[in-house]
C-alpha cells in the first residue's frame, strides 16, 4: 500500500485527489470500460444475447413466484435470480454499465464511436435474447399465460404520464447503481443479496426498464394479448431514453464529477493508466 506522502510526490503538481477509495474506483472503471468499448463484434453479440437469455432465468421465477403468492415483492425478490445470473455469466445488459465506458472515455482510452456501438448493439441483442427465450417461456408454461400477460399490461399503461416517466427514471438509475455496488465488493454473498434487493424494488414498485419490460412484453404478444407492435414501439421509445436518462444524470454523471481529474490526468498524459492502477493496488 502506497501512503499518501508518496502519492503526493508520484503524482507532482497534478492536483489530483488522492484517496485510496479514488484511485481504485478511477483504475477499475477505466480498465473495465476500456475492455468493453474494444470488444470485437463477436463478443460484443454474445455479451448482450446472453444479457437478454440471462435475465429471462429472473423471468421464469417472477411468474412463478408472482402467479403462486400474487405477490409483486415476493416476485421480485425472485427476479434477483436473474441479476444473479447476469452477474456470474458476466453478460450485459442495457443501463448496466454505464459509468464504466463513459470514465475510459473521459480517460481517453475510447471514442464516443465505440459507445455508440456498444450501447446500441447491446440493446438490439438484449431484445433478441430476450424474444428467444420469451417464446420459449410461452410456450412450455401455458399456465402462466394469463400472469404474463396482466404483467405486460401493467407496464403499458401506468395510469398517467407523470408515472410512466418518473417509474422509467428510476429504473435506469436503479439498474445502474445495484451494478456499481456489486463492484465494489468480491464477496459473493454480499452480491447476492444486492440483487435480490434490487430485483424486489424494480419489480415490486412495477419500474419500466426497457430491456427487461421487453421480455414481458413480448411474451404477452405470444401468449395472445391484445398488444400490437405500435403499441410496444410506442412505449418503448418513450421509456428507453428515460431508463438512460436516470442511469446517466442520477448515478453516472455525479461520481464522474468525483473523479473527473484523475481521468483528465490520465487523458492529458500526466498519470499513466499504469501509474492510476499501481497507485489503487
Amino acid at each position: 500500500m502506497v501512503d499518501e506522502k508518496k502519492q503526493r510526490e508520484r503524482m507532482g503538481d497534478t492536483g489530483l485527489d488522492i484517496e485510496e477509495e479514488l484511485l481504485g474506483e478511477a483504475a477499475f472503471t477505466v480498465t473495465e470500460g476500456t475492455e468493453r468499448l474494444n470488444r470485437t463484434s463477436v463478443e460484443l453479440i454474445v455479451t448482450g444475447l446472453f444479457g437478454g437469455i440471462d435475465i429471462g432465468l429472473g423471468i421464469l421465477a417472477m411468474i412463478l413466484v408472482k402467479q403462486a403468492t400474487d405477490s409483486d415483492i415476493l416476485a421480485g425478490m425472485a427476479f434477483g435470480v436473474g441479476l444473479l445470473a447476469l452477474k456470474m455469466a458476466h453478460s450485459e445488459l442495457f443501463t448496466e454499465e454505464f459509468l464504466l465506458p463513459i470514465n475510459a472515455i473521459v480517460a481517453g482510452q475510447g471514442t464516443w464511436v465505440q459507445l455508440l456501438r456498444l450501447w446500441s448493439v447491446t440493446l438490439v441483442c438484449n431484445l433478441a435474447g430476450g424474444l428467444v427465450f420469451a417464446w420459449l417461456t410461452v410456450l412450455a408454461l401455458p399456465d402462466y399465460h394469463g400472469t404474463i400477460i396482466d404483467t405486460a399490461n401493467g407496464y403499458l399503461d401506468t395510469g398517467s404520464v407523470g408515472t410512466t416517466i418518473g417509474l422509467a427514471l428510476l429504473a435506469g438509475a436503479t439498474i445502474t447503481l445495484s451494478t456499481r455496488m456489486q463492484q465494489g465488493t468480491s464477496n459473493d454473498v454480499v452480491v447476492a443479496l444486492l440483487c435480490m434487493i434490487s430485483g424486489f424494488l424494480v419489480i415490486g414498485f412495477g419500474m419500466l426498464h426497457g430491456a427487461l419490460n421487453a421480455m414481458i412484453i413480448f411474451g404477452a404478444m405470444l401468449a395472445g394479448a391484445d398488444i400490437t407492435v405500435l403499441d410496444f414501439l410506442g412505449w418503448f421509445v418513450v421509456v428507453i431514453p428515460l431508463n438512460m436518462l436516470g442511469g446517466l444524470a442520477i448515478i453516472t454523471l455525479p461520481r464522474l464529477l468525483r473523479t473527473r481529474r484523475i481521468l483528465s490526468a490520465v487523458r492529458r498524459g500526466d498519470l499513466s493508466l499504469e501509474d492510476l492502477e499501481e497507485e489503487a493496488s
